[in-house]
C-alpha cells in the first residue's frame, strides 16, 4: 500500500459527484490515491470542471476527472463507462450515488410519469451503470456501492415514490451480490439517515418553516445531529478498500434514528402530510 494510502491506483466511477455525498466520496477516494471519474448532467458542467481543477491543485495522490452524464440516459451511461476504460484501462469500483428526493407529497399528488421518472433516476440508472461496468469489474474482482437510504427499509411519511425507489436499491443490491459472487465481485449498499447536504437544505427550504424542519431533522437522531457527507464517504471507502468480506450488506449510517419509540400517531392532524 503506497505510503499508507488505502486505495492507490484503483479506478473508480462515481455518479452524481458534484455535490453532497457524491462529492465527499470523490474527494475521499482521490485523497486515498484512486483515479476517480465523476459525473453530473450538463447543467453541472462548470461546477464539475471547477472541482476537477480543485482536485488537481490539491496535491492529492489520486486524480479526479469530470465527465458529463445524465444518468437517465442509457447512452450517456454507456459512454461514461467506456470512456473510463479508454482513459484508465480498468475499473475497480462503481459508486451509484446519483439520485433525487421530491418534496413532501401524498400518493394522490403523484402521477404515474413522475413515479417512473424517479425510478429512472434513483434505480434504473444504477441498474444500467452496474450492467455496463460489470464486465470490467469481473476482471478486477472489483465492487459496486449503491447509495440507498435508511427510509428504504423503514418508510417515511409523505414520500411513497422516494421510499419505493430506495427500497428497490437495497433489494437490487442483495440480488446482484448473489449473482456476482461467482466472479468475486462484491456488491453493497449504504443507507444514510439524515445527512446534511444541499438536497436536505433545499427540501427544508420548501417547508412552511425551514428552521423548524432542520431542527426536527437534527432531533431525529439519538446522537442529536445530522451526519456529514464525509462520514458517508468514509463508509464507502471502507466497503471498497477494507470490507473485503462484505457483500450484499446494507450499511446503515443513521445516528440511531431508527431506534426506540417516537410520536407516530398518524391520527394526529399535526403529523399528516400537508397538501
Amino acid at each position: 500500500m503506497a505510503a499508507g494510502l488505502r486505495y492507490p491506483g484503483k479506478v473508480v466511477v462515481v455518479t452524481g459527484g458534484t455535490s453532497g455525498i457524491g462529492l465527499a466520496i470523490v474527494r475521499e477516494f482521490v485523497r486515498q490515491g484512486a483515479q476517480v471519474v465523476f459525473c453530473a448532467p450538463g447543467s453541472e458542467e462548470e461546477r464539475g470542471r471547477a472541482i476537477q481543477k480543485e482536485l488537481q491543485d490539491s496535491g492529492s495522490p489520486g486524480e479526479g476527472y469530470f465527465r458529463i452524464c445524465d444518468v437517465r440516459s442509457e447512452m450517456d451511461i454507456k459512454v461514461l463507462i467506456s470512456g473510463t476504460l479508454e482513459q484508465y484501462g480498468r475499473l475497480d469500483c462503481l459508486v451509484n450515488n446519483a439520485g433525487g428526493h421530491p418534496p413532501d407529497q401524498t400518493i394522490d399528488e403523484v402521477s404515474a410519469q413522475e413515479f417512473r421518472s424517479l425510478m429512472d433516476l434513483n434505480v434504473v440508472s444504477g441498474f444500467l451503470a452496474s450492467k455496463f461496468a460489470l464486465p470490467y469489474l469481473r476482471e478486477t474482482r472489483g465492487n459496486i456501492i449503491n447509495i440507498a437510504s435508511l427510509v428504504g427499509g423503514m418508510g417515511q411519511k409523505c414520500a411513497v415514490p422516494y421510499v419505493a425507489t430506495k427500497g428497490a436499491v437495497i433489494a437490487m443490491t442483495k440480488a446482484l451480490a448473489i449473482d456476482e459472487s461467482k466472479y468475486g465481485v462484491r456488491v453493497n449498499s449504504i443507507s444514510p439517515g439524515n445527512i446534511w447536504t444541499p438536497m436536505w437544505e433545499d427540501l427544508a427550504s420548501q417547508t412552511a418553516n425551514a428552521e423548524a424542519a432542520i431542527q426536527e431533522g437534527s432531533n431525529a437522531q439519538l446522537l442529536g445531529r445530522f451526519g456529514t457527507p464525509a462520514e458517508v464517504a468514509a463508509a464507502a471507502l471502507y466497503l471498497a478498500a477494507d470490507g473485503t468480506f462484505c457483500t450484499g450488506i446494507d450499511l446503515v449510517l443513521s445516528g440511531g434514528a431508527e431506534l426506540g419509540y417516537a410520536k407516530k400517531n398518524r391520527m394526529d392532524p399535526s403529523l399528516v402530510c400537508e397538501s
